[in-house]
């Protein structure tokens, strides 16, 4: 049993010392200078890239705009607004998480207004993977995104799979990618993105855990093997 647990809490503190490299790893690529236009169109997997900053000129494509609900920031529920982006001077588009939006909680299918530039402009944002996909309880069609062609349909979604979102819209869209937008509050939309969770306290909660069980059966170990028939042979 002693054994066992100082197993376990060793592996619970080197879990906790991998996702500290991969926090700090994290940190290390945000501070690389932006990558250009060319390096990100030139770019294969993004796995070295991931979390580094770019800086792009293009379009936006704001009538295939998606807004993912029941997403937060600063504790209060609302709506991700991602959109596509056309990279200028090439046959490439891709999903950008521009910023959020509060939901309206009397009509949840009321989305607040978001400015979109029209022509050429250049953001600065993050690469990240795609957007995360939250629990649905149910696994309903999802619906398409609002294009001229079909100007009726509902931009919001519970969850978004590029794959199946560059069928629908048959854009040239990368999949294994997406961007976060950076910078202040503009456009009517928020930009304080949560940082990662990495859940390292947690690991260091369960190895404390597991030493504290070694130390209790440390000590049971030695007062019921050792002290207490000593104490009983001296009474004898």
């Amino acid at each position: 049993m002693l054994v066992a647990t100082l197993s376990l809490g060793r592996w619970q503190l080197s879990r906790a010392a991998q996702k500290e490299a991969l926090q700090a790893a994290i940190e290390s690529q945000k501070t690389l200078p932006p990558l250009g236009q060319q390096d990100f169109l030139a770019m294969g997997q993004p796995g070295e890239a991931m979390h580094r900053l770019v800086h792009l000129r293009g379009l936006w494509l704001a009538p295939q705009t998606v807004y993912l609900d029941n997403r937060q920031m600063g504790g209060v529920p609302g709506f991700y607004v991602v959109t596509p982006f056309a990279i200028e001077g090439s046959q490439q588009t891709v999903m950008v998480q521009r910023g959020w939006i509060q939901r309206n909680f009397e009509d949840r299918t009321k989305l607040q207004p978001v400015q979109t530039p029209a022509g050429l402009v250049e953001i600065d944002a993050r690469i990240e993977a795609p957007p995360s996909h939250l629990l649905e309880l149910g696994k309903t069609p999802a619906p398409a995104a609002a294009t001229v062609e079909s100007p009726g349909a509902s931009p919001i979604r519970q969850n978004l799979d590029l794959e199946v979102f560059k069928a629908e819209s048959r854009l040239p869209l990368r999949t294994d990618v997406s961007l976060q937008q950076t910078g202040a509050a503009s456009e009517g939309l928020h930009r304080d993105w949560p940082a990662p969770a990495f859940g390292i306290e947690k690991h260091y909660g369960y190895a404390f855990q597991w030493f504290g069980l070694a130390a209790l059966v440390t000590i049971l170990y030695v007062w019921f093997q050792i002290v207490a028939p000593f104490r009983r042979a001296r009474r004898g």
